[in-house]
């Protein structure tokens, strides 16, 4: 299945790379027949939203996780905001969150009219900085216009947050604390899977994460009976015990029988394919960490590897590797290309204070292909470009109009 020899990789070429970013064609031929037979029993039934299997899928989320509820709904993003929503976060409401992240994470609380307050991150680990959390904390605090109310903590990557210190800190102050898991389902701190260490944790199932679906969709997993029924008539227009029975403002935020279909095939091969990704990443860890800066893992802690993201020693050099693999085939991205504070939708809602790790970072971080099906053969090509381009620099420059 994973880390095979193969003897004819596929030949290289910007319109279809030897190496993918991502491959699921490769997936849906492993898992097809149990897929072909989760989507045809949801054909035959016809209950296509809020299916048995969504009964089914958040039973099971809930158990891997080891939470007491697991709601699911139509997005990662909308977990995010059903968890707000739920907490009446709104204005006046200061909510911390990393700055370097995806955009989702900080358009909620304004989408809520909340302001959104940025934090640096650690350099090695691209988890928020604790420490600055607790400097953002004190000076929301002294300046008395907002009222410190929760705390995103982001899984980047598919690493865990330092949660014990993150939810320590909200304590001292009052905060609830939310995990935005997107990246991260299937990871692990101190033993314990993520999904119980906030408050409320948000995952995503988009169909690039580690369990990703066939389309959007997301769930909530919380320790409170009370919170996740709050978040079941939230993403359901605010319902009651009856459907026309309305008790608040909610969405339509399911998560379709169909896609809920597609994840409990998926589940069939997750362990492995978890498995396969932290194979990858030691593969690389050992091809390339004398060359350039490797992840450094969490302690205590496994990773679900969404993402594996190194860095070079500065832009000039990232834009030689990309260069150099693009033209031997190898898929490459940037997570990510600025830090939310940076973005011109956020501009107006920052202080306008430097965050410096988060802005470096962004100018020298680069992502190589992992998913499971990737080959020994592959990830040596990957290996080999990469460790060419930076002995070689002049073989490998940008070209240039």
């Amino acid at each position: 299945m994973s880390l095979t020899q193969t003897t004819n990789p596929a030949p290289a070429s910007p319109v279809s790379p030897a190496v993918p970013f991502l491959d699921l064609r490769a997936q849906q031929a492993r898992i097809g027949p149990e897929m072909r037979r989760r989507i045809d029993a949801v054909m035959d039934h016809c209950q296509f939203v809020l299916g048995p299997e969504v009964v089914e899928l958040e039973a099971e989320l809930a158990r891997r996780a080891g939470a007491a509820h697991c709601v699911s709904v139509s997005s990662g993003t909308d977990a995010l905001l059903i968890a707000m929503m739920a907490e009446d976060i709104g204005p006046g409401d200061a909510v911390f969150l990393p700055a370097f992240t995806y955009t989702a994470t900080a358009e909620v609380p304004l989408l809520l009219r909340a302001t959104p307050v940025f934090v640096d991150i650690d350099p090695s680990t691209f988890q928020i900085d604790v420490s600055d959390l607790e400097a953002k904390v004190a000076a929301v605090r002294a300046g008395g216009r907002l009222r410190p109310r929760a705390v995103i903590g982001v899984d980047l990557f598919g690493q865990p947050a330092d949660w014990p210190a993150i939810t320590a800190l909200a304590e001292r102050h009052g905060m609830m604390t939310i995990d935005d898991c997107a990246q991260a389902f299937g990871a692990a701190l101190h033993g314990r899977p993520l999904g119980t260490q906030a408050d409320c944790t948000a995952i995503s199932f988009f169909p690039s994460k580690p369990l990703g679906g066939y389309g959007d969709g997301g769930a909530l997993f919380t320790q409170s009976a009370e919170r996740a029924a709050l978040y079941r008539s939230l993403r359901t227009h605010g319902e009651g015990q009856l459907r026309y029975d309305v008790q608040r403002i909610g969405i339509n935020g399911r998560l379709d029988t169909l896609q809920a279909a597609v994840l409990l095939a998926k589940l069939t091969a997750f362990d492995a394919e978890i498995a396969a990704r932290e194979r990858v990443a030691r593969h690389y860890d050992r091809r390339l960490g004398n060359l350039l800066q490797t992840p450094v893992r969490v302690p205590e802690s496994e990773a679900a590897w969404a993402v594996y993201a190194v860095l070079l020693p500065d832009g000039l050099t990232r834009e030689r590797v990309q260069a150099a693999c693009k033209a031997h085939g190898v898929a490459t991205a940037i997570y990510y290309p600025k830090p939310l504070h940076h973005q011109p939708a956020y501009a107006g809602h920052h202080t306008g204070e430097s965050l410096p790790v988060s802005e470096d970072v962004a100018t020298r971080i680069m992502a190589l292909p992992i998913h499971p099906d990737l080959t020994v053969d592959q990830l040596d090509h990957v290996c080999d470009v990469v460790a060419g381009a930076l002995a070689h620099p002049a073989q490998a420059r940008p070209a240039r109009a």
